[in-house]
């Protein structure tokens, strides 16, 4: 600690921890101490920390190929890129970093698959696109935009799940708009199946893209490998990241043949973007999920889950409500939640909150229901400390 303190910029509200291993649901601290991790890595190690099949494609690709250029083809990207297609809706897929370079990569797409002119967005409030400037202004929290004048212009925002004001908003300059189908920094709200559709149907004859940003929801998150599977509502364009890579950095971005045709050489670029480690990695997590039936456990736990947090629920007045979709959870308390937070990390449980008075219960898919009952019961314990039975 004294290290990062003399080093590294201390941008993040970092907890005197230091993690320093992590298998499964459960992390170790520096001191030996074990945690159950039910919102694991910021929701990146969604098949849990070092999985096995991640961790051995990790190693024989480490030993054949970490890089090459992006100007030569490579056998893991064209495997992971066949992976998200079959299991989406058949786009072609741009690799990149993180969560919010494919969200920046989607809005050049979208640009560029668009008649000139039309070079607007319409994103959501509460909303989150990432941290670059470009989607500090997509995302319509006013906290993250502060001190970051002058912001990229071409955005512009609406509530969440008002069909009547994202009307009112698309005009002659709009070219997209851009959805979390599951709000996850602005509190773990659901987006209806019946506004998916309705929005769907208005990009369509206002001759608009749709974007999903599943970079929380994606990959089994919410019990389908996609969020979006669950209404059926196709987007034009969806980005991707977090538990993409099981615990390695990689996003994509992907897109429909027609629109994806669009990105030409020389108009966008990521040298790590797809790289063969990254890229193996991310194809083990698929062959994961599938090998493992990780969507029919997310399912059924998910069930399980909502049913032990029903009656959590019963027992403390301060919860007002639990929504979500998958092991996608938000605990909305009626009084702040970071002291309950920090309170089960004390009594070795880790989940986070999230806009004040959410608290986020994101278990790993491979979670069983001995975790959920111990994570549950700490939960209660916490709560009952804080705020008194």
């Amino acid at each position: 600690m004294k290290q990062f303190d003399k080093y590294v910029i201390a941008n993040y509200g970092r907890l005197p921890v230091v993690i320093v291993r992590g298998k499964g649901c459960f992390v170790w601290d520096a001191d030996g101490r074990k945690y159950l991790d039910l919102f694991p890595g910021w929701a990146v190690s969604g098949i849990g920390h070092c999985h096995p099949r991640v961790v051995k494609a990790l190693r024989e690709q480490a030993g054949k190929l970490i890089h090459v250029a992006n100007n030569f083809y490579s056998v893991p990207q064209g495997q992971l890129a066949e992976h998200i297609s079959r299991n989406s809706f058949g786009g072609k897929c741009f690799f990149c970093n993180s969560g919010a370079e494919a969200n920046e990569g989607a809005f050049k797409l979208a640009r560029l698959a668009t008649p000139p002119g039309k070079n607007k967005f319409i994103t959501m409030h509460n909303s989150f696109h990432g941290r670059t400037l470009a989607t500090i202004k997509a995302t319509a929290q006013p906290k993250y935009q502060k001190g970051f004048e002058p912001l990229p212009q071409g955005f512009g925002y609406v509530p969440f799940g008002n069909l009547r004001a994202l009307e009112r908003a698309i005009d002659a300059r709009t070219c997209a708009v851009m959805i979390e189908p599951i709000q996850g920094e602005g509190g773990i709200n659901v987006a209806t199946d019946t506004y998916l559709k309705d929005v769907r149907r208005l990009c369509n004859r206002k001759k608009i893209l749709l974007i999903f940003d599943e970079v929380q929801t994606g990959m089994g998150r919410t019990g389908e490998y996609f969020a979006y599977q669950h209404s059926g509502v196709v987007p034009d364009i969806m980005t991707l990241a977090k538990s993409l890579g099981g615990g390695v950095a990689i996003g994509a971005m992907v897109a429909k043949p027609e629109i994806a045709a669009k990105l030409v050489p020389g108009t966008h670029a990521s040298t790590f973007g797809g790289n063969a480690l990254a890229a193996a990695a991310a194809c083990a997590v698929f062959e994961a999920i599938k090998a493992e039936k990780l969507l029919e456990n997310t399912r059924k736990m998910s069930k399980y889950a909502f049913r032990k947090l029903a009656e959590l629920k019963e027992r403390h007045e301060v919860i007002e409500e639990v929504r979500g979709k998958g092991l996608m959870i938000g605990i909305d308390l009626l009084r702040p939640g970071a002291g309950v937070v920090a309170r089960c990390m004390q009594k070795g449980v880790l989940i986070n909150c999230t806009h004040d008075t959410v608290l986020r219960f994101m278990p790993p898919m491979i979670v069983k229901k001995s975790h959920i009952d111990r994570g549950i019961r700490t939960l209660d314990e916490a709560l009952t400390e804080e705020f008194g039975g």
